[in-house]
C-alpha cells in the first residue's frame, strides 16, 4: 500500500501587506491574486506568508515571519496579544485605526449603497483607547490553552484557566493575567477568584467531554459612577462551595454593589432563562447619562463603552433635529436608551424591540426617570410595525433605527417607505448592511450626514450614523 504523499506547505516570501480586510484580516496581492492574511500584521508590513487554503478567486494565508515593519505599528501592551482574539489591532497606532475605520465606512457605503453621499464627518474617536469596557465575561476551564512557548515544557503548572475563549475554539480557554479592556478592580477580581478556587480545591468546569465541575463563568460589569456588579455561574457546585466563593468576593471586594450567582447546567453559558440569585447588595447597578439614570440588571443589555455611548447618543439627538413636537419611533430599541435620551425633546417616543427582557428594562428606566410619554413594545419588528400599529400610536415624524449586524428587515424598510417620516437617523454597527439598506431607501430619501463613531478601540469594529432626509 502506498503512503499518502505529505503536502509541503507553500510559503511566499517578502510580500507587502496592502490593507485591512474584514474580520481584522489583511490583504496582500501576488500576480493580481488576492490573499487574505491572518495574524498580527499591518498594512505596510513586509512578511512571509504560509498559504493555508487556495480557492478559485483568492487564497488564505498565515503570516509567519515579518521582515519589515509598517509605520502604522506600535508595541502591543498586552502579553496575550496574538493569542487572545479580543484586541486584534493593538499593534496599530490608534490614529491609524481611526483612519482605517473611516475608510471601511466609506468603502462600504460607496461600493454597496451606490447612492449620492455627502462629505463624511471626521470619525469620532474614543477618549479612552484602553480600559473603556464596562462588561467582560470570563470562562473557567479545567484544561487551559497551552501557548507555543509552553508546549513541550516539563513544568506546566496548573492546567486550570479563567479567561477568554481562544478564537475558533469554544472548548479552549486562554488563562488571562491582565486584560486592558476594563478598569480596575476587574483584573483583581478575576485573579483573586482564580487563586481562591485553586487554594480551596474548587473544581473548574470541563467544557467539551465530561461537562462537569463547579465553576463555570464570571461576569464583571461596572458603570461610570463607580458601581460594580459581579455574577458567578456555577454548574455542579455544592452549596458550601457557592457560599465560600460568594462570601470571599463580598469580604475581599466591598466595592461590589451587586453580587449575584446563577446555577447553570445547560449546554451553553446563556442564563437569560435561569434564575439569578442576589447574594449581597442590590440586584442591579446604575449608570448615569447626563440627567438620566439607567438600571442595569445581570441580564440587561447596555452599551459596553459608556462614555462613548453618551457621545453617540448626543450626535443622534443633534441629527434628529427635534423641536419638542415630534413623534419619534425608536426601532430595534433595546433597553430604550436612545429613545429615553431623546424623550425630553419629543412629544412622544414609541420603541419597538424583539427581546422582551430588553423591553421590560426600557419600561423600568422610563418610570425611573419619570418619562411618561415613552412606550415600548416587544415583538418581531416586521410583524409589529403595521399600518394598524401606526394608526394607533401615530405617524412618526422621525425614526431612529439601530438594528443588529444583519441590518433592517426588508419588510420594515417597506413600511418606512409607506409612512415616510421626514427624518431617519440610522445607527449601524455594520456599514455593509447599512449600505444595503440605504440603497433600498434611496427611492424616497437622500443622505445628508455620515458620521463614523469608534466604540471599540483596538478592534476592527466601527459604528456609523447616517441621517436621511425625505426628498422633496
Amino acid at each position: 500500500m502506498s503512503k499518502k504523499k505529505e503536502r509541503i506547505p507553500v510559503v511566499l516570501e517578502q510580500i507587502e501587506i496592502l490593507d485591512f480586510a474584514a474580520e481584522a484580516k489583511c490583504i496582500a496581492k501576488v500576480n493580481d491574486e488576492i490573499i487574505f492574511v491572518q495574524g498580527p500584521v499591518a498594512p505596510g508590513d513586509i512578511a512571509d506568508l504560509r498559504i493555508l487554503k487556495s480557492k478559485k478567486k483568492f487564497k488564505q494565508a498565515q503570516a509567519i515571519n515579518i521582515q519589515a515593519l509598517s509605520t502604522h505599528r506600535v508595541d502591543a501592551p498586552c502579553s496575550h496579544f496574538g493569542v487572545c482574539g479580543g484586541c486584534k489591532w493593538q499593534h496599530v497606532s490608534y490614529e491609524s485605526q481611526l483612519a482605517f475605520k473611516s475608510r471601511q465606512v466609506s468603502d462600504n457605503l460607496t461600493r454597496i449603497a451606490k447612492v449620492s453621499l455627502p462629505e463624511f464627518m471626521p470619525i469620532l474617536g474614543s477618549e479612552e483607547a484602553y480600559y473603556y469596557r464596562n462588561k467582560l465575561e470570563f470562562t473557567f476551564s479545567s484544561a487551559r490553552w497551552l501557548t507555543n512557548d509552553e508546549i513541550g515544557s516539563e513544568d506546566l503548572g496548573s492546567l486550570h484557566a479563567l479567561g477568554f475563549h481562544v478564537p475558533g475554539r469554544f472548548d479552549k480557554i486562554l488563562a488571562v493575567d491582565h486584560c486592558y479592556l476594563q478598569p480596575d478592580p476587574s483584573n483583581a477580581i478575576r485573579n483573586s477568584v482564580f487563586a481562591f478556587a485553586e487554594e480551596n480545591n474548587i473544581s473548574f468546569y470541563e467544557l467539551k467531554f465530561q461537562k462537569e465541575g463547579a465553576l463555570r463563568n464570571l461576569i464583571i460589569r461596572n458603570t461610570s459612577i463607580g458601581q460594580w456588579m459581579v455574577t458567578v455561574q456555577f454548574a455542579y457546585a455544592e452549596p458550601q462551595e457557592i457560599e465560600a466563593v460568594m462570601a470571599f468576593l463580598q469580604a475581599e471586594f466591598p466595592i461590589i454593589t451587586s453580587l449575584n450567582y446563577v446555577i447553570n447546567q445547560k449546554g451553553n453559558d446563556t442564563f437569560h432563562d435561569l434564575e439569578v440569585f442576589c447574594f449581597h447588595g442590590k440586584p442591579f447597578i446604575e449608570e448615569k447619562m447626563e440627567d438620566l439614570v439607567f438600571q442595569i440588571g445581570p441580564k440587561s443589555f447596555f452599551q459596553t463603552n459608556s462614555k462613548q455611548a453618551i457621545r453617540l447618543y448626543q450626535l443622534v439627538r443633534e441629527y434628529a433635529g427635534l423641536t419638542g413636537s415630534e413623534i419619534v419611533y425608536d426601532l430595534y430599541s433595546g433597553t430604550g436608551t436612545i429613545g429615553l435620551f431623546l424623550a425630553n425633546q419629543a412629544s412622544k417616543i414609541v420603541g419597538l424591540e424583539y427581546v422582551e427582557m430588553a423591553v421590560a428594562d426600557a419600561h423600568i428606566n422610563a418610570k425611573l426617570n419619570n418619562i411618561d410619554h415613552a412606550s415600548f413594545f416587544a415583538g418581531d419588528m416586521k410583524r409589529v410595525l403595521t399600518e394598524e400599529f401606526i394608526s394607533i400610536h401615530g405617524k412618526p415624524d422621525v425614526i431612529i433605527t439601530d438594528p443588529p449586524r444583519a441590518g433592517m428587515d426588508e419588510e420594515v424598510i417597506v413600511q418606512i417607505l409607506k409612512v415616510l417620516p421626514k427624518t431617519i437617523v440610522y445607527v449601524s454597527c455594520n456599514p455593509a448592511t447599512q449600505a444595503r439598506d440605504l440603497a433600498l431607501l434611496d427611492v424616497a430619501y437622500s443622505v445628508d450626514i455620515v458620521h463614523p463613531v469608534d466604540m471599540f478601540p483596538q478592534t476592527n469594529h466601527v459604528e456609523n450614523i447616517v441621517r436621511l432626509r425625505l426628498k422633496s
